[in-house]
């Protein structure tokens, strides 16, 4: 059986123009939030370009998984509220997405259809938990700092965490972060749920891609059922799900991938899927 490639760790402090940027990794598109002097807080060139990196990832049919991670010492000390706060003030929150098709918080507009795989570290204030909520595997790592503190700037989260964070953790565990704007930690997130799994600080970024690299080894087309009617289920309860799966299930089986996972199966190796 031929060995997955290695991932080339990534050098969390280089310095690039990019406010946000894409690297290929096989079949993973990693995307790194880019303003480490600003301890990547996000204005609305950022934004916009993170939304172009899920379109991306979203629409190209090479990519089957990704990877958001911050370059830096944090992953993002949220809005840069000095320019982003008066555009949603005037035009309210679809004035940070522009013209692309995805919205990283899966709120205003639709939702990647592909997994993301979210590794973060350090300050992770506000808008970081609200892409940790919308992602669908997380990894932390122990220096982690999470802070959901809108209600102490006299404002509101609208990311996603009012609504996703009681059906997610729980009510009273949401509540806790939501309505206090307490600082918590690694052991914290990973007690109520918020994150999947705790490592040591610098492995964060290399254990998310090793994760996105299993998923993307699967087939596609079973992995986008899978979150699609996942999705549905949380979203519109059991009987969208149920929907979701009856009407994609009967294309699945009739794809390539599925021939070639029963011949794999049958052959005692590997499938490799193609998406078809």
């Amino acid at each position: 059986m031929k060995d997955p490639p290695v991932f080339a760790p990534i050098d969390l402090g280089v310095t690039l123009s990019e406010p946000i940027t894409v690297e290929r990794d096989g079949h993973v598109l990693l995307i790194g939030i880019n303003r480490p002097g600003k301890r990547n807080a996000i204005n609305l060139a950022a934004m916009d370009a993170l939304c172009g990196a899920y379109e991306l990832l979203g629409t190209d049919d090479q990519l089957r998984a990704g990877v958001l991670f911050a370059h830096g010492d944090h992953f993002s000390a949220g809005l840069d509220l000095a320019e982003v706060g008066s555009a949603v003030a005037e035009h309210g929150p679809q004035a940070m997405y522009g013209s692309h098709r995805y919205d990283p918080f899966g709120v205003w507009r639709d939702p990647v259809p592909k997994p993301v795989v979210m590794a973060v570290n350090g300050i992770a204030l506000t808008l970081s938990i609200e892409l940790a909520l919308a992602c669908d595997i997380v990894i932390a790592a122990e220096d982690v700092r999470f802070r959901q503190l809108e209600i102490g700037r006299g404002i509101v989260p609208f990311g996603g965490a009012t609504f996703r964070a009681p059906a997610q953790l729980g009510w009273g565990n949401a509540m806790r972060f939501l309505l206090t704007a307490e600082e918590f930690g690694a052991a914290e997130a990973m007690r109520i749920g918020l994150v999947q799994e705790v490592v040591p600080a610098g492995a964060h970024v290399q254990r998310a891609a090793e994760l996105a690299r299993v998923i993307a080894r699967q087939a596609p087309l079973g992995v986008q059922a899978t979150l699609a009617s996942a999705r549905a289920g949380r979203g519109r309860g059991p009987d969208a799900g149920r929907d979701a799966v009856a009407s994609l299930l009967p294309g699945i089986m009739r794809s390539q991938d599925a021939a070639e996972g029963l011949r794999s199966f049958t052959e005692r190796r590997e499938a490799h899927f193609t998406g078809r």
